[in-house]
């Protein structure tokens, strides 16, 4: 039998086969705790009962399950031998009846990667915390299922656990004679199933509302983190959030959330933002934060819960039936967070952040050799893995927001409506929305979604004007563009809008809205109008496409870029230079050039955080080697300026503190630095706590200017979790050749560090300041890859591939290398070369950003 790569045409025969009626789950976890008995991984035991239908007596499936061991397997109580019918990742099941019963008793192991049941040990108290996480397909690590997101059941979990444990699951559970058992969930799929279990801080409050019929919901809210979280742990902010997304939900989606309570449990050493799995949802425990934040942070936390909420009903409720449709949670998801987060929450700025942030991940991974669809062609779960991208979520949903704009958002949110009451606990394709849309809307769908949704690729558009002798439009239009691997033309409602100088302010004065179809489009509503300083195509952001200026637009944008009043505007101004300069259309030094005059007056701190991000990479990347040294300098000159220079104790003034950390590496810089450290240097209203000591402490562990005794010197002050992972990824930073050895052998030869230290310690190893350090990796990196890829959980594999890829290495000779493994490597697996092909792609792409700096 193949192995733990399902594929879409298995899975498909399965579903035809199969009718799945419910799962008795009973995990005994109680060997998570003490010594481990054996040199093999630690384990549990895991008993599943299945009750399944086949529409095929006689006929043969197989039930997943990837364990160390199998005890015994009983099929409609007939006893299968394992060692005939198990092979590590699947259990042959041959004449089966009508009706069927499988019983399996194994052992699964504890994992440390953060795929299946996941066992973290806290160094500051020795309190062990599990949690789950599942998907695509790592259920099968706990529990024998059919790991297919179209075999929907319900699920009742029991868990035995160390005594003073508690235990959640989907489900409200209770403990009796020393068992928690759960109520049976709604028919859900595998992958969300979930269980949290340890020693936990857990905090409650409740939710109500009452419908216009006079019926009540009544909703307990649960929020838990570790306990060495706790005096962090903002769980008031939480509530609130969940509280107002709950609201609006219900507003606007006329279902009441259907899964009962509503924990929200932020975990250790997880791999993702967050986890919809319903009653019970997973986050990364760095949203509980240790230290002094901007409200950039506090608005991606409330993003996330809202994100993960709007799966209860586009996801959990009504699930894609093959990964093919993962977009048909994703993208909504996406597109409802941020949609929710203006509506419902303080955070009313968030289609800036949505416009500045979110969209540039979509950006770059349209463009990539990798770029699909929204609509995906997933052929088995290794490809799903890897969909997890920036076209699945950040494109989908700025599709997704031209959609509002194209049929109306009352007509949007009807069909949505009519989407959950038809399908609800049910499985769904592509044309099961559409039919729903094109009833509320009218609209013909299918040539949407044809354009939209199942061709890849970004378009371009640009404005062109003619203008009256007496300096008027006489025409204005917009071009489309498309490249030449991806030529598809797209409709576009966009809007236009004229912008000129006011008073010192570069301020809009006209605007009109567009069907821009073809390769060109006249926009005759603003003919006879003033001739314009500025043009900007996609005002107010409705459409998914790359701005482009016409030249008198980017003369004015040079020199006037931070005089733009309206915030969202100046986002889109900012994200299309950016796109540019990725383009190679913009040198990587005028880029830098426009941060270092227009930084400083960026209000909105999200934009002003990513324009700090895109700088250093535009330094690191873009720009060439002969330039770099100055370049670094004048950042950090203009760094330490605007830190001095914003208002003590604010958040931009923590935001150029942490920029500048980036860039310093001048003795004058690392020993301010130092100074801020140990006290003998101050500024004004910057508090150095804990988080900020360690983003200090990196720069000068990568200069040589922090040494191991120093390092351990600061753990022993944080000796915590997140003090380890800070501690290796600054160990790894040093410039030794040995040090830079034995992260490689950490990394690469050993796979006892965990998911998280393994990110740390990547971290740390690819310092830009090293290139000639580094340099004997790249033929390491093509040696091993391979291997790696078969010998490690996919995760780790896609974490180790894409960190440790020669990229600082920027040149034709790295570029050569990675063709070459390509060329020798034709027959490797596919998400594997995927991941090579992405990275050469990003190497290619800083090669002629260079090369036109050096023009």
């Amino acid at each position: 039998m193949p192995g733990e790569n399902l594929t879409r045409d298995e899975a498909r025969e399965r579903a035809a086969l199969l009718s799945v009626d419910g799962y008795e789950v009973a995990l005994d976890l109680r060997s998570a705790v003490g010594e481990d008995a054996g040199d093999g991984p630690r384990t549990f035991r895991s008993v599943t009962t299945i009750r399944f239908r086949s529409n095929e007596p006689g006929a043969a499936t197989f039930a997943d399950l990837i364990a160390p061991s199998v005890t015994s397997v009983s099929l409609n109580g007939r006893d299968l031998d394992p060692g005939q019918v198990f092979d590590g990742s699947r259990i042959l099941l041959e004449d089966l009846a009508a009706e069927n019963e499988l019983v399996v008793d194994a052992r699964c192991a504890y994992s440390r990667t953060g795929e299946g049941l996941h066992r973290f040990v806290d160094p500051e108290d020795g309190e062990v915390y599990l949690y789950t996480q599942y998907e695509p397909a790592d259920s099968r690590r706990v529990f024998a299922n059919f790991e297919q997101p179209d075999l929907k059941a319900p699920y009742r979990f029991e868990v035995r656990a160390p005594e003073d444990w508690t235990v959640w699951s989907n489900g409200a559970g209770e403990r009796s004679d020393g068992v928690w058992r759960f109520a049976e969930t709604k028919p859900i799929s595998t992958y969300i199933t979930c269980v949290v279990a340890g020693p936990y801080h857990y905090v409650t409050d409740s939710y109500e509302r009452t419908f216009e019929d006079g019926t009540k919901l009544e909703i307990p809210l649960g929020a838990l983190c570790r306990k060495g979280l706790a005096p962090y742990f903002d769980a008031d902010d939480v509530f609130l959030v969940t509280k107002q997304g709950l609201d609006f939900f219900h507003d606007h989606f006329d279902y009441p959330y259907p899964f009962g309570k509503y924990d929200q449990a932020f975990v250790p050493e997880y791999n993702l933002g967050a986890m919809e799995n319903p009653g019970l949802v997973t986050f990364r425990e760095e949203f509980i934060f240790r230290g002094k934040v901007t409200r950039a942070s506090y608005e991606g936390r409330a993003n996330v819960i809202l994100h993960e909420m709007a799966h209860m009903w586009f996801g959990d409720l009504v699930t894609m039936e093959w990964w093919d449709d993962l977009w048909l949670k994703e993208s909504f998801a996406d597109f409802m967070g941020a949609f929710s987060l203006v509506g419902a929450t303080r955070f009313t700025d968030g289609w800036i952040t949505f416009a500045n942030r979110r969209k540039a991940w979509a950006y770059r991974a349209d463009q990539l050799p990798s770029t699909h669809p929204i609509t995906a062609d997933i052929r088995d779960l290794q490809d799903a893995k890897l969909n997890f991208d920036g076209i699945t979520y950040a494109k989908g949903a700025s599709v997704l927001k031209q959609l509002v704009a194209y049929v109306g958002q009352d007509a949007f949110l009807e069909g949505a409506r009519r989407y959950f009451k038809r399908h609800a606990y049910g499985n769904t394709r592509l044309g099961d929305l559409l039919s729903a849309l094109e009833e509320t809307s009218g609209r013909d769908m299918g040539t949407w979604a044809r354009g939209w949704l199942q061709t890849a690729g970004v378009n371009s558009l640009t404005p062109q004007a003619l203008l009256t002798t007496e300096g008027r439009i006489d025409e204005l239009a917009v071009v489309q563009e498309a490249v030449e691997s991806h030529p598809e033309l797209r409709p576009h409602r966009v809007a236009v809008g004229l912008y000129r100088h006011e008073d010192g302010r570069l301020v809009r004065y006209a605007r009109a809205e567009v069907d821009v179809d073809g390769p060109r489009t006249v926009v005759t509503e603003l003919a006879g109008e003033q001739a314009p300083d500025l043009i900007l195509v996609n005002d107010d952001d409705l459409t998914y496409c790359k701005i482009r200026f016409d030249e008198t637009s980017l003369a004015t944008l040079r020199e006037h870029l931070g005089a733009m009043t309206d915030p969202l505007a100046r986002a889109l101004c900012w994200s299309a230079l950016w796109n540019m300069t990725r383009d190679a259309l913009l040198p990587a030094s005028d880029f830098i050039d426009l941060v270092m005059r227009f930084g400083r007056r960026e209000s909105d701190i999200g934009v002003l955080q990513m324009l700090h991000a895109w700088a250093g990479s535009a330094l690191v990347h873009y720009s060439p080697a002969s330039w770099r040294p100055r370049g670094e300098e004048m950042l950090a000159r203009t760094a330490l300026r605007d830190l001095r220079a914003a208002e003590p104790g604010s958040e931009h003034q923590l935001a150029w503190a942490r920029f500048y950390a980036t860039v310093a590496s001048a003795p004058d810089d690392l020993n301010l630095l130092r100074g801020l450290l140990e006290g003998t240097e101050k500024i004004d209203g910057l508090e150095v706590d804990q988080e900020l000591r360690w983003t200090f402490l990196e720069p000068l562990a990568a200069h040589g200017a922090a040494d191991e005794p120093m390092l351990a010197a600061e753990l022993a002050r944080d000796d915590t979790a997140s003090g380890r992972r800070h501690q290796v990824r600054c160990l790894a930073a040093r410039p030794s050749q040995a040090v830079k050895a034995q992260a490689w052998a950490q990394v690469v030869e050993s796979d006892t560090l965990s998911n998280a230290l393994v990110e740390a310690t990547i971290a740390g190893f690819t310092q830009s300041s090293q290139r000639e350090l580094l340099a004997p990796y790249t033929e390491k990196y093509f040696a091993v890859i391979e291997r790696l890829w078969t010998e490690r959980s996919i995760q780790i594999g896609m974490d180790v591939v894409r960190g440790l890829f020669p990229a600082l290495q920027d040149s034709p000779a790295t570029l050569e290398a990675t063709d070459a493994w390509l060329a020798g490597h034709e027959g490797a697996a596919p998400a594997l070369r995927r991941l090579v092909l992405e990275a050469r792609d990003d190497l290619a792409r800083a090669l002629r950003a260079q090369a036109l700096a050096n023009d």
